[in-house]
């Protein structure tokens, strides 16, 4: 047994020693290695799943996370990444949410928790909260992993861009301004910060913000195309011209508008996202029947800043207005998302 889990420790050197080098292939075939000496390795499984999870393999990944805690309930990195994973790339929420509160009640069988790690957790939870839309609660839990492990980069940034989502734009610039100091080479800190400060009508301030970002991660945070409201304009007349025959003919009365953002009314009443990039204000054609309602004000608008923010150059700006006009005309029609990838409209 000794030579075996002496065998095990080496095969796990080698991995990481691949995997640093960026040679995946080599570091899974080492990781097989180790856990034929040791087929009880819950490290082995953990860095096949991350190995895994980097390549896109997520049911694979997730395989191997969930066969690490199997063996060694106590090896606590394996349920951080597997909860991470069931938020982060599968939509699991509530089973992550589950997950990080069976290791915060303290059983015998699990981890024994550090400080840092319990932060981790509550920030875990926060995001799982926050694609659940339950922002009040993702806000008190990233908070209270502030409080548990002090000042750390990614956890100011997700508060900061917490309460940009509910419309306390203050509140946002301010600690994304907090961060920025912190960690000043953190793109996601600059993009939100930029979002707060054009929200606080600094327009220079947000710009030279945006530019950071995407000088750090170009992908992620593309520098806002724009074009001009004459050609913004035009494409949604294009965008309608293109819609089939018969939908247009439901849609003549139902006007869409252009505005450069969603107002602060509309984020805090009603709970929409300040990034939106359209919505449909009225009543569904099929409700309408029904509903004393006035037609009159059905519409649908499009929000210009948040369009140009999201498209790399003009033929993708083109491109999300068309996908945003049809989607929320579909909206306007009473469409579910299958009704709407049959029609044409998703």
């Amino acid at each position: 047994m000794r030579k075996d889990k002496d065998r095990y420790w080496d095969c796990l050197d080698q991995a990481m020693e691949a995997s640093h080098g960026g040679r995946t292939d080599e570091a899974l075939a080492w990781l097989d290695e180790a856990l034929k000496a040791y087929p009880g390795g819950a490290e082995a499984h953990n860095g096949r799943g991350e190995i895994l999870w980097d390549e896109g393999r997520i049911d694979e990944a997730l395989h191997e996370f969930q066969r690490a805690t199997e063996t060694d309930p106590k090896f606590i990195a394996a349920h951080l990444n597997r909860a991470e994973l069931l938020v982060e790339e599968m939509g699991q929420f509530e089973l992550a949410l589950r997950g990080c509160d069976e290791l915060l009640e303290g059983r015998s069988e699990l981890p024994r928790l550090e400080t840092a790690i319990q932060a981790e957790i509550y920030y875990i939870k926060s995001k799982a909260l926050f694609y659940l839309d339950d922002l009040e609660g993702a806000l008190f839990l990233v908070r209270r992993a502030i409080k548990t492990a002090g000042e750390q980069p990614v956890y100011r940034a997700f508060e900061g861009q917490i309460l940009f989502e509910l419309g306390r734009f203050d509140e946002a610039r301010r600690v994304l301004e907090h961060g920025s100091m912190i960690d000043p080479d953190s793109a996601h800190v600059l993009y939100y910060l930029g979002l707060a400060l054009e929200r606080a009508d600094q327009p220079g301030e947000a710009e030279d913000a945006f530019a950071r970002a995407n000088a750090l991660d170009t992908h992620h945070y593309p520098t806002p195309f724009e074009i001009s409201d004459e050609d913004f304009t035009a494409s949604i007349t294009d965008a309608l011209s293109n819609l089939p025959r018969s939908i247009r003919e439901y849609i003549e009365g139902v006007p869409v508008l252009v505005e450069d953002l969603p107002p602060l009314s509309l984020v805090t009443v009603e709970s929409v996202s300040p990034q939106i990039l359209g919505i449909f204000m009225g009543v569904p054609r099929t409700e309408a029947e029904v509903s004393a309602a006035d037609s009159d004000v059905d519409r649908v608008i499009l929000f210009k800043k948040n369009l140009e923010r999201v498209s790399h150059d003009r033929d993708e700006l083109i491109e999300q207005i068309q996908i945003t006009v049809r989607h929320e005309i579909g909206h306007y029609l009473g469409l579910d998302e299958d009704d709407m990838e049959r029609l044409g409209l998703a």
